[in-house]
């Protein structure tokens, strides 16, 4: 399976519209195989999810997503692993052993966040399973 990563300097890239990478990762066998790192060439929020869809992306993990985007995506067939930050090596090796923590909810509403509120009482840590 092919795991789709924005990509800016080894980390995921916080804003999912705004990447100008994504890095690769061919999963197979409960570890990361193979990855590379390919252009967005400009393409802005809608068009990404029909570039990660030709590139074959399953799955992607990522920071601030918006809702536009993470629909189009989910119409694109592309599950979303949203609110993960740090290295984006990393974050692929959990999804690949099925412990990544991400944040269901996390969006990317360009207005100020709080340190540790989403805004919804439901927030917990939540784990990535069954890829």
């Amino acid at each position: 399976m092919i795991l789709a990563v924005p990509y800016e300097n080894g980390d995921i890239f916080q804003h999912f519209g705004h990447t100008e990478f994504f890095k690769l990762y061919e999963i197979e066998n409960g570890a990361v195989q193979n990855s590379r790192i390919v252009p967005t060439l400009g393409s802005g929020h809608g068009a990404l999810a029909g570039v990660l869809q030709a590139l074959g992306a399953e799955a992607i993990i990522c920071g601030g997503i918006g809702m536009g985007a993470r629909n189009a995506l989910s119409q694109a067939g592309i599950r979303v692993f949203a609110g993960v930050s740090g290295s984006a090596d990393k974050a692929a090796d959990a999804y690949a052993a099925g412990r990544l923590e991400y944040d269901p909810d996390a969006n990317c509403d360009h207005h100020e966040h709080h340190e540790g509120d989403c805004g919804h009482d439901h927030c917990a840590e939540h784990h990535c399973e069954g890829n």
